[in-house]
């Protein structure tokens, strides 16, 4: 497959409706609203611009309103369309892991998610957004072309995850506002070290029981301003942008502390890597 450097091009909402999954904790529209698929949240557009108190100045534009899955993709949705791909042409997708079908899948690289991406775009009739060479990328390894003007299912740009993630606040350092504590999000605590943890030393006590991951069900914690769940902390959500061989990824995880659950900070990972600590969720337009 050939590198990209695709750009964020105007997109569109998408016009079909997604299908609920057994499992799936959080059903944020219910499918009543025309364009809005169960399970999905609109993004509004907008302009999202502040002064965040450790990353400084930034401006954050959203042209186009788009949807974006409310929760990370649980075990039970992602097993839903690994199935059904597996007689479609998406035969390497890997089982996944996770501490429970409710709770966020793991243990799938960035090249997984791609290729589940555009096999529950093709399962629910939407237009896939990955291409290998201008065919539908549905097997193998290194990355694909992506058509943002397309209306299926895709990871989020660095942007669209900032933007939503904050959900509508301004100049925050969570979505919710400037400290964290155990009762907003799934992490691990180290007050001694972060001035804006209010929470206790190490694993969320009610989640580090028989083994890792550490995850909490998908939704467990209060919404953002858009209604989105565990925009900080539970998985580390994988995005389109890229730094080299390596991926974007934001949100911050169970096993780490707050730093990497602030809205500002960013880190990348090996496009290949597969653990405990990586989910994603996705998009459309």
């Amino acid at each position: 497959m050939n590198k990209s450097a695709c750009g964020m091009a105007a997109g569109f909402v998408c016009l079909l409706a997604g299908l609920a999954v057994a499992g799936d904790p959080v059903v944020a529209d219910g499918g009543l609203t025309t364009g809005v698929p169960k399970g999905m949240v609109v993004i509004p557009a907008g302009i999202n611009s502040g002064k965040d108190p450790d990353f400084g100045a930034y401006a954050l534009t959203n042209r186009t309103a788009f949807a974006m899955d409310a929760t990370e993709v649980t075990k039970a949705r992602w097993d839903d369309v690994r199935i059904w791909g597996a007689t479609h042409g998406y035969t390497d997708l890997p089982a996944g892991g996770s501490k429970g079908t409710n709770h966020p899948v793991v243990t799938v690289s960035w090249y997984d998610c791609v290729k589940w991406c555009n096999a529950r775009s093709e399962k629910e009739g939407r237009t896939p957004c990955y291409t290998d060479g201008g065919g539908i990328c549905r097997t193998g390894g290194p990355s694909p072309t992506c058509t943002f003007t397309a209306n299926g299912y895709r990871l989020p740009t660095n942007t669209e995850w900032e933007y939503a993630a904050r959900g509508g606040v301004s100049g925050k350092r969570f979505p919710w506002g400037d400290t964290i504590d155990h009762t907003r999000a799934n992490y691990k605590g180290n007050p001694s070290g972060n001035a804006y943890d209010q929470g206790y030393e190490g694993f969320d006590t009610r989640y580090a029981t028989e083994g890792s991951p550490y995850t909490s069900p998908a939704g467990a914690f209060a919404a953002n301003g858009y209604g989105l769940y565990d925009m900080a902390g539970n998985v580390w959500e994988w995005c389109w942008d890229a730094s080299e061989v390596n991926r974007l990824h934001r949100g911050g995880c169970w096993s780490y502390d707050a730093g990497p659950a602030r809205c500002g900070r960013r880190d990348y990972t090996f496009e290949g890597a597969e653990n405990h600590i990586l989910g994603f969720r996705a998009v459309c337009r």
